[in-house]
């Protein structure tokens, strides 16, 4: 039986080396893969988080994505999905794979296919480089810094490799989706601009950049600037350790 596109994606992101803590460090980054129909499959590395998402840019279509945490041990990665929008039964449930990787090429070897991706950025050295959460918003993106306190499941993160970036808002507990985005990202002259590649609310954003005003202190990542609605927003993230 033919087994999903993602679940090769993330096979073949885990490094074949010899201690966990070494192929940790060798997976972090970006990756992307070639698919039918002029669509990409982008995967981003973060620590011990993961996101997918396949899409094309030239037809400003988002076909899908998923994400979650991993571990690894030796060549073992156990990945536990927390968002799948291609199958919302593999949500909350985890899976071991084994991986191989070989300089820039990571090639999975399953039972029935092999798939080959390639090295976009391995992180080094990039301050933004993780996963984040969102833990402060100013009132109408102009007032007063209110502090955001995660009480429930549902929860918005932003991954990011050295060039890239995605962003879900999910909430496993009851297997929800409420939107993603994501592109290529730099940082120039204390400005933050993202450049977007895919968007699951709406195509007709792909295409467009984000600019936002930028600073990190005491690893709170601050930024402030317009929405892609257009609308004021001053926001504060902090990475997930």
């Amino acid at each position: 039986m033919k087994k999903p596109l993602f679940l090769f994606i993330i096979l073949s992101v885990a490094g074949g080396l010899f201690s966990s803590q070494t192929i940790a460090q060798s997976i972090k980054g970006a990756w992307r893969s070639q698919q039918p129909n002029n669509s990409i499959a982008s995967l981003i590395v973060a620590d011990d988080y993961l996101m997918i998402a396949s899409y094309s840019i030239l037809n400003k279509y988002f076909d899908r994505t998923e994400g979650g945490p991993f571990t690894m041990l030796g060549d073992q990665m156990t990945y536990t999905t927390e968002f799948n929008t291609n199958d919302t039964a593999r949500i909350n449930k985890s899976v071991v794979f084994t991986v191989i990787r070989k300089d820039s090429i990571l090639t999975l070897r399953g039972e029935d296919e092999e798939l080959v991706w390639m090295l976009v950025d391995d992180a080094k050295e990039k301050p933004m480089a993780g996963t984040w959460h969102i833990t402060g918003r100013a009132k109408d993106g102009m007032g007063e810094m209110m502090e955001i306190h995660q009480t429930g499941t549902r929860k918005t993160l932003k991954i990011l490799s050295g060039t890239r970036f995605q962003w879900a808002a999910i909430d496993p507990a009851v297997k929800g989706f409420y939107g993603t985005g994501g592109g290529t990202y730099d940082i120039k002259n204390g400005e933050y601009t993202e450049h977007i590649q895919f968007f699951s609310r709406d195509r007709f954003r792909v295409g467009a950049d984000l600019s936002f005003d930028w600073k990190l202190v005491d690893g709170k990542w601050d930024h402030s600037g317009k929405s892609s609605k257009g609308d004021p927003i001053h926001e504060v993230w902090e990475k997930i350790e």
